[in-house]
Formats: structure tokens, C-alpha cells, sequence
């Protein structure tokens, strides 16, 4: 029998944000309270997939409005990327959506992402700056992000502006990245035949300063959904 899906979890997890950037001492207890089984473990019922940044400024359980441990499966790494040749993200989303049954992806990019600052100074160097950066493991990570960065039109001052522009664009690269991968097309499969709920894959931006979570409304779900 499929997974039933949920339909206030996307609003849920908004509106616990909303609560947590007005009073962030108002969820600080929750997680004191947690559910756990016969052996004192917490259970893995998780309803969201968080793709998110490693930045240690965005903790997926505490802007979420105070989520519990088992709520939200998470992937994260520098500047949230997709790979399409990366085991290590394609694993967790195997995972989430063949066996934790989870029906809601969430890409989430934030502001001030010092991967993404990376990228766009990848692909616009200072006119001073001649000689080549070396290659570093961090550059070519963020090669897929330069490369996107270039094909947006040419940034005007001010940066924060322009920056704020690629963070969004890099969310809606990985939502089309996920919706590429065989995971996600095998399981809108299932869902054509009944087989599954349908899966979404969500595009979101934190913002540092006002702690907020906003929608970027790229949702995508299975033709016909």
C-alpha cells in the first residue's frame, strides 16, 4: 500500500518557521519532548527530504520551527548541489523515497551562501586577477555552479543583489536536477499507475536576517498530479 501523503506537511514546517523567526525562544524545548519507541529510540517516520547547505548558520531542525529528531531526513553540502554522478546525494534520495516513503523534497538555498559567493567569483574575477586559481576540492564542487552563474546575465552592482540572484537560480538548477534523476522519475511512475503518492520536489531561500524561509513556487510533481 502506498505511503499517504500529507498534506499540511509543507505548511506545517512554513508555519513553524514563521513561528520560530518571530520568537526563537519559543521552540527551544520541543525537542525535550520527542517521541521514542519500547527502547527508548526515537522512531524514523520523516515526511521531508532537506537538501540543504552545510552552512552551520542554517540548522534544518531549528528554522523548521523546533522539528523533532525522525521528522526530516537531511542531505547537505556546500551551496546545496545536485550532482547527477554523486552517489553520495543520490543514496540519501534512494533512501528517502523508496524506503522512508517520503513524498516532499525540499531544495533549500539561503542567503549569504559562501558557495555561492565562491562560484560568482569563479566566474567574475577581480580585472586584477590574472593568474588562474588552482584546482581545489572546493572549486570543483562549485564547477557546475560557476558554470550557471556565467550563464546569467551579466551581474550590475549592487552584489548582494546579484549574489541573491544566483542563490535562487541554484535552487531551481537542483528542483530540475532531482526531477532528471531515475529516483524521482520511477517513483512519478508509480504514482501514473497507483503504485505510489506523488512525489513533489520543493525550491526554497532562507533568509539569514530575518530568519524566514520563502517559497520560491517552482514546485514539480508528476505530469498530471
Amino acid at each position: 500500500m502506498p505511503a499517504q501523503r500529507k498534506d499540511d506537511t509543507i505548511r506545517r514546517i512554513l508555519d513553524g518557521n514563521a513561528r520560530w523567526a518571530a520568537n526563537p525562544a519559543s521552540v527551544t524545548n520541543l525537542n525535550a519532548t520527542w517521541e521514542v519507541d519500547a527502547f527508548g529510540v526515537p522512531p524514523q517516520h520523516p515526511c521531508i527530504l532537506w537538501i540543504g547547505c552545510a552552512d552551520s548558520r542554517v540548522p534544518e531542525s531549528v528554522i523548521a520551527g523546533g522539528s523533532r529528531p525522525g521528522e526530516i531526513f537531511v542531505h547537505r553540502n556546500i551551496a546545496n548541489q545536485i550532482h547527477l554522478d554523486d552517489d553520495n546525494a543520490l543514496s540519501v534520495l534512494e533512501y528517502g523515497v523508496d524506503h522512508l516513503d517520503i513524498l516532499d523534497v525540499v531544495v533549500v538555498g539561503h542567503t549569504d551562501c559562501g558557495g555561492v559567493a565562491a562560484a560568482f567569483d569563479a566566474a567574475f574575477p577581480p580585472s586584477c586577477s590574472s593568474n588562474p586559481k588552482p584546482s581545489t576540492p572546493i572549486s570543483r564542487w562549485i564547477k557546475a555552479l560557476t558554470k550557471l552563474a556565467k550563464s546569467l546575465p551579466t551581474p550590475l552592482p549592487p552584489r548582494d543583489r546579484a549574489l541573491l540572484r544566483l542563490v535562487e537560480a541554484n535552487v531551481k538548477a537542483q528542483v530540475t536536477n532531482l526531477a532528471s534523476t531515475d529516483i524521482i522519475k520511477e517513483a512519478w511512475k508509480k504514482y501514473k499507475t497507483g503504485e505510489k503518492c506523488a512525489v513533489y520536489i520543493h525550491g526554497w531561500v532562507y533568509d539569514l536576517e530575518t530568519r524566514k524561509i520563502r517559497d520560491l513556487r517552482i514546485t514539480r510533481g508528476p505530469p498530471g498530479a
